[in-house]
């Protein structure tokens, strides 16, 4: 008896493993209907990555991208004119910054001969995300799946909703909470920026107006990002391992060598300076948190009401021939 007991215990905490509490969303949603999914998913990420390390970046950026408007629901990748919508990629916070499309069409090119109409472009978003990270050498998380993509898009949402590089930390929290995000999340979740690089443009207002900057660091910027609203030169977020997924954005950020205000906020003397410390402190804190909060992220469900399907082209909605 105690011995069925324990059995019975132990397919329990499986289940609980398995299936995200919080929503419908398993981690073996295609187990039975795809399981090929992932091994496509990676494949593709793995190619891109090689081709091009600052892509890991940008397909990251793309799910946390596309989960902060309406929920992750695959809305980023929709094109102009596919739809009775605007774009979220002409909103100003992906306006020339987004990027990774190409590299999402061709593993749902390969998903849809695979598998046809089974797996979404919101969570070829969510996988390729976690890949990409492990590629960069990040940890690997568990992938809750089973959503669903949007048939619209909502530019002026994505305006509104998306962090702003300027945003001081009162406005992250509460960016963040508006997607029910913690303080705490939001911190973990600007880990992400230690990998990829900036447009001088989104942050070269605040890099001559702020006095929060190491000098040197500062005068680096300076020398070769001019006060102007148009200049795109890239430079790297983690000025010492800018392809390397590692806790050296958190220890930057205790040097004062942020590249966006909206990361040197978080150590100035408020409260999320004993979190950065923490995960300066230790990257694998850090990696596992990282882990459980894109998780959480993940879970952000769209409106109610809305319209979902599985595209078969991320770009266009099922009813767009």
């Amino acid at each position: 008896m105690a011995a069925l007991g324990s059995f019975i215990f132990s397919v329990l905490f499986l289940l609980v493993t398995i299936i995200d509490s919080s929503s419908s969303l398993w981690s073996n949603y295609y187990y039975t209907s795809c399981p090929q999914a992932h091994t496509i998913i990676k494949a593709g990420v793995q190619e891109a990555v090689k081709k091009e390390a600052r892509m890991g970046a940008s397909l990251l950026r793309l799910h946390f991208h596309d989960c902060f408007v309406n929920g992750c629901d695959g809305s980023i990748l929709l094109d102009q004119g596919e739809g009775n919508f605007t774009t979220e990629k002409e909103a100003p916070p992906n306006n020339g910054s987004v990027r990774g499309f190409e590299v999402i069409d061709s593993i749902k090119a390969q998903l849809e001969k695979a598998c046809p109409g089974v797996v979404s472009c919101a969570d070829i978003l969510a996988v390729a995300a976690r890949d990409a990270v492990v590629e960069l050498g990040g940890a690997p998380w568990g992938v809750p799946l089973g959503r669903k993509d949007a048939t619209t898009a909502s530019q002026d949402l994505a305006t509104l909703r998306l962090p702003n590089p300027d945003s001081n930390l009162a406005e992250l929290i509460g960016n963040f909470s508006v997607q029910g995000l913690s303080e705490y999340d939001m911190i973990v979740l600007s880990g992400g920026h230690t990998i990829g690089k900036g447009r001088c443009l989104t942050f070269n207002t605040a890099l001559y107006q702020d006095s929060n900057i190491d000098p040197s660091y500062a005068a680096s910027l300076k020398s070769k990002c001019p006060n102007s609203a148009t200049d795109a030169t890239l430079f790297p977020i983690d000025v010492q391992t800018e392809n390397v997924f590692d806790n050296d954005y958190y220890k930057n950020l205790i040097q004062k060598r942020g590249l966006f205000r909206s990361d040197r906020v978080l150590y100035n003397g408020g409260s999320a300076d004993s979190t950065v410390a923490c995960f300066a402190n230790s990257q694998n804190k850090f990696f596992k948190e990282f882990g459980i909060s894109m998780i959480k992220m993940g879970r952000i469900q769209p409106a109610a009401g809305t319209k979902l399907e599985v595209r078969r082209n991320c770009r266009k909605p099922n009813s767009v021939a």
